[in-house]
């Protein structure tokens, strides 16, 4: 069976309860979309469902896919998967949304997750320190980094178990020697579930929309023998390099440009040596912890390393 089948008959036993789907009627959408207008299966699985959703009059968070799958919150490597974890609530954050009812991190033996409750699934709060069994929950993709949400599906037992958290971050170290695209003063999609970076305005997902402002720095660290690519958020860039958003939202409009703010971002902090931890992605290490080592000599450390 195709990939492209398989992902068919998925999305028509999704929507089995709300509307007289068949695979290939299904099918042949998503072949649209691939064939002729070669759009990549996964935005084209999500069109898809978009317009079914709007056809049965739901909302995504209200779809489930059966026996979701029992998984370790390091094994989550794909977006937009039903899952089933067995975890500790480690820390609560402040949310900063009035949509959003909780906020924090989870963990088990092989690591943490962030994850998400909306006001409108409408559930039980949970407890810091308490251990549960969250069934049919919705990972998420940002930068590389994934996360969970709790939808009006998600069952959650609290479990009388003592879970030990283990550490999936990483230290690294290094000068930065650049500054990639897309650093600097960036737009999100202002939707209460998504954080996309906008592309010429437009979200992957939702289509034109008005953005919300936010800062990052997707940079490289060479310690002169390995080079390592690390994303900076918003806070770990504004305590990088002492720039608020608001003070770069204010450069760019003195400006009418935003690339100015990264390019202010890349005289103050480029060639300076750093080390960072945190979870690491593909590629990526996502900084959560940052210091800058006041003895390096960060010119006679690179020629050191390559030396050797």
């Amino acid at each position: 069976m195709s990939e492209l089948r398989q992902e068919a008959e998925a999305i028509a036993e999704q929507f089995s309860d709300h509307l007289d789907v068949a695979p290939a009627d299904v099918e042949e959408r998503l072949e649209t979309l691939v064939d002729e207008y070669r759009v990549p299966l996964d935005e084209a699985s999500r069109s898809v469902t978009n317009s079914y959703l709007e056809d049965a009059g739901m909302e995504r968070d209200e779809l489930g896919r059966g026996g979701s799958e029992s998984v370790l919150v390091n094994e989550i490597d794909a977006d937009e998967q039903w899952v089933d974890v067995r975890v500790k609530l480690v820390d609560l954050w402040e949310p900063r949304s009035d949509s959003i009812s909780q906020v924090g991190l989870l963990g088990d033996e092989s690591g943490t997750i962030k994850f998400v409750a909306f006001e409108t699934s409408e559930l039980p709060e949970l407890d810091e320190g308490a251990c549960y069994e969250l069934s049919n929950v919705v990972t998420d993709e940002y930068e590389g980094s994934y996360s969970v949400k709790l939808n009006r599906t998600t069952q959650i037992t609290e479990i009388d178990e003592a879970i030990e958290v283990g550490d999936n971050a990483e230290t690294v170290e290094g000068a930065l020697v650049d500054i990639q695209s897309g650093s600097g003063l960036i737009k999100r999609c202002p939707e209460d579930d998504c954080t996309r970076v906008l592309q010429n305005g437009r979200c992957s997902e939702h289509g034109q929309v008005d953005g919300e402002f936010d800062l990052r720095i997707k940079g490289v660290l060479d310690d002169g023998e390995t080079v390592t690519e690390v994303i900076f958020d918003r806070e770990a860039t504004e305590d990088l390099t002492g720039m608020t958003l608001e003070a770069a939202k204010d450069m760019a409009m003195d400006a009418l440009d935003t690339t100015v703010v990264a390019e202010e971002m890349a005289d103050d902090v480029l060639g300076r040596y750093y080390r960072v931890t945190g979870p690491t992605f593909r590629r990526y290490v996502l900084v959560d912890e940052m210091e800058e080592p006041g003895s390096v000599d960060t010119e006679s450390a690179l020629i050191e390393a390559r030396s050797i």
